[in-house]
């Protein structure tokens, strides 16, 4: 928990210090609705499945379930595995949220967001959250994965995820270096675009290679980085900064 915080705060520093794209909708509204999205959706991942994805580890490893409590593979081996398989096993869901319809129902929740910084890795309803969490469970147990590899990928994940959509600049020739192994700013935030076409490219949290293997990696957008309009074109107004808004969105018409 105090890495988590301890990263939020480093990215928004950073951010507020070397922003890429100026800012058209104040933060307080924003600010707030993300927030408490993150607070709702902790006390969901609590209340409905307690287990979590390292207890689930624990659990596999008890019982001796999943692939490398078969195979009794060194740690210096299942650890590294077991975070590729595991960003990998993310960015088949992310591009699932995007394909299904109904899934995409509550995706959209994060992407309706019409400015993209820190506050945005955290914005997501419930509803994903929790399923999100169930089907990173369902990986743990079918890989066996170790607790040590786990922790380390949440590690990973989250503070990847509040690097990625963090509103920070980085110079041409840095995002080239970074990107060639990890999702860069610049690179999701592409995903973040108000064109469905961009939108539906860059899906990955962590590694970069994902995007380029199945070819759905997108340079960039059509706009400039600075100036690009973010969201979903339909929503391009005050609305995603209400919470309660936000909540009903997926059951909308």
């Amino acid at each position: 928990m105090f890495g988590f915080a301890g990263c939020l705060l480093v990215f928004a520093a950073l951010e507020a210090w070397r922003p890429q794209k100026a800012r058209t909708v104040p933060r307080t509204a924003r600010w707030l609705t993300n927030g408490l999205l993150t607070v709702l959706n902790t006390a969901a991942l609590r209340l409905a499945v307690p287990l979590l994805a390292v207890g689930t580890a624990i659990w596999a490893t008890d019982a001796g379930l999943g692939l490398f409590n078969v195979w009794d593979a060194p740690l210096w081996l299942t650890v590294p595995a077991t975070v590729i398989l595991l960003d990998l096993a993310i960015y088949a869901q992310h591009v699932a949220l995007h394909k299904v319809p109904f899934l995409w129902r509550f995706h959209k929740v994060h992407h309706v967001d019409t400015e993209i910084d820190v506050t945005t890795g955290l914005r997501f309803h419930p509803l994903e959250i929790v399923a999100s969490m169930a089907y990173k469970m369902g990986c743990v147990a079918v890989l066996g994965a170790p607790v040590e590899a786990v922790i380390m990928f949440e590690i990973v994940l989250n503070a990847s995820t509040l690097f990625n959509h963090s509103n920070l600049r980085l110079s041409g020739r840095m995002d080239r270096l970074l990107r060639a192994v990890i999702v860069t700013p610049d690179m999701h935030r592409v995903h973040h675009s108000t064109f469905e076409r961009e939108t539906n490219s860059n899906y990955g949290f962590f590694l970069s290679i994902w995007d380029r293997l199945f070819r759905t990696h997108r340079r960039a957008p059509a706009e400039p980085l600075a100036t690009m309009a973010i969201g979903l074109a339909e929503h391009q107004d005050a609305r995603p900064s209400s919470l309660l808004w936000s909540l009903v969105l997926p059951f909308r018409r």
